[in-house]
């Protein structure tokens, strides 16, 4: 029971400390919630832009911070334009190169560049398919003294914070049509990673050595990051499956729960607050974790009408959160729903900050919504010279956001 209360004092800590790392995919516990504040409601291609870095190509992943310095993943030589379907740079793989790109946080410039060639054949760039969010799609994580990068089946890189590569590990070879997107989870000496596209299994990796400690096999068709949940004097660690959401020992693999009934392919990631996890899929509900077996009809709190194709929710101040939507978190009940789509679909999950919710069009912009019980439209922001796509989940750090488009990677602040 102590170690659960030091481990949410931590995570608690992290949330709502300014200037604080972010270190892994939407930020500390994976919650998309940031205590920043001062942060900007409005911005331009001229307005509250404190730098603007062009990136060596594009990519769907998230930045992170570490220390005084974001790193971010791109790719670039094959499938480079989302919106044309005939382009000559979409028809030789071999050409295709991945890049971990790091950046210093105060000035923008570019510090180093990693360049690797990927393990070939990759999936295939087809209009509609991968080329809905390209080759560079897992967000690195780290533990503030190595980085830990997921590249589908060019495997999971170990690299030291000035790009040295420490290991390699191969967690599965096969492709998908829809690419590879899962970012890496880190629990205690482990990375974890979800590889069902790669070998139908989610895998705990030795952090130290690249070792696989476990692999939790028939793990189907889900393209989104496992998420760490804090119950009673134990770690679970769950996640949003093609036909289940499933609980497991994030120690050693071994399934805990899972609530059935669902089908298909499924993207966003859970949200989990006070044992309780939060989904969004084809329906959206409620589970109480910790517990053991099939908990369909056990362990359900709520189950409603609510979809999401591929945002993560959010939770905030007793509320769940995504794409204009929004339901009392202990009820289900509907808050409100309100269409944000004018500004086009949303691949990217929402980061709530500073009394505000900020929400990544594809290539829209960003819509600022505030963070209450009643839906007010604050902001839609466009950079007028930046058109390119934009999937990656904005951050929040030290009173700026942080925001990658295939092009540039921007520091938003007020100025």
């Amino acid at each position: 029971m102590r170690r659960c209360h030091l481990v949410w004092l931590i995570i608690l800590s992290a949330l709502f400390s300014t200037g604080a790392d972010w270190l892994q995919f939407r930020g500390p516990g994976g919650s998309g919630v940031s205590g920043e504040t001062g942060l900007p409601t409005t911005w331009s291609a001229t307005e509250n832009i404190v730098w603007r870095t062009k990136l060596p190509g594009p990519g769907s992943s998230c930045p992170i911070v570490v220390g005084k310095r974001v790193y971010l993943t791109c790719y670039s030589g094959y499938g480079l334009n989302a919106r044309k379907k005939d382009d000559k740079e979409q028809e030789d793989m071999d050409k295709l190169m991945r890049h971990l790109v790091c950046v210093d946080r105060d000035k923008g410039n570019i510090l180093w560049i990693k360049d690797f060639k990927p393990a070939l054949p990759e999936s295939k760039y087809e209009p509609g398919n991968n080329s809905q969010h390209g080759y560079a799609s897992s967000t690195p994580g780290s533990d503030g003294k190595r980085l830990y990068v997921f590249f589908g089946k060019s495997g999971v890189y170990c690299f030291d914070l000035d790009g040295n590569e420490v290991w390699r590990a191969d967690v599965g070879s096969r492709t998908d049509g829809w690419g590879s997107a899962n970012s890496p989870v880190l629990f205690n000496d482990l990375v974890i990673v979800n590889a069902s596209i790669e070998s139908n299994s989610l895998v705990g990796l030795d952090k130290t050595t690249g070792k696989e400690t476990w692999r939790a096999k028939g793990i189907g068709s889900s393209w989104n990051t496992p998420m760490l949940v804090e119950t009673p004097g134990v770690t679970e660690l769950v996640l949003n499956e093609s036909k289940a959401v499933i609980g497991f020992d994030p120690a050693s693999g071994n399934e805990l729960w899972r609530v059935t009934g669902f089908g298909g392919y499924v993207c966003p990631s859970v949200v989990t607050h006070k044992g309780v996890v939060y989904v969004v899929r084809g329906e959206a509900l409620a589970i109480k974790a910790g517990g053991r077996g099939d908990v369909t009809d056990s362990r359900v709190l709520w189950r409603v009408n609510g979809s999401s194709v591929v945002p993560s929710p959010v939770f905030h101040e007793g509320r769940l959160h995504w794409a204009g939507n929004c339901v009392d978190a202990e009820s289900g009940k509907e808050v409100y729903s309100a269409s944000i789509s004018k500004a086009g679909a949303y691949y990217a999950s929402p980061l709530v900050a500073d009394g505000k919710i900020y929400f990544v069009s594809r290539f829209g912009g960003t819509v600022v919504i505030e963070a209450g019980s009643k839906f007010k439209e604050l902001a839609r922001n466009q950079f007028a010279d930046d058109k390119s796509r934009t999937n990656a989940s904005p951050i929040a750090h030290d009173g700026c956001i942080l925001l990658r488009t295939d092009q540039n990677l921007y520091c938003i602040g007020k100025k």
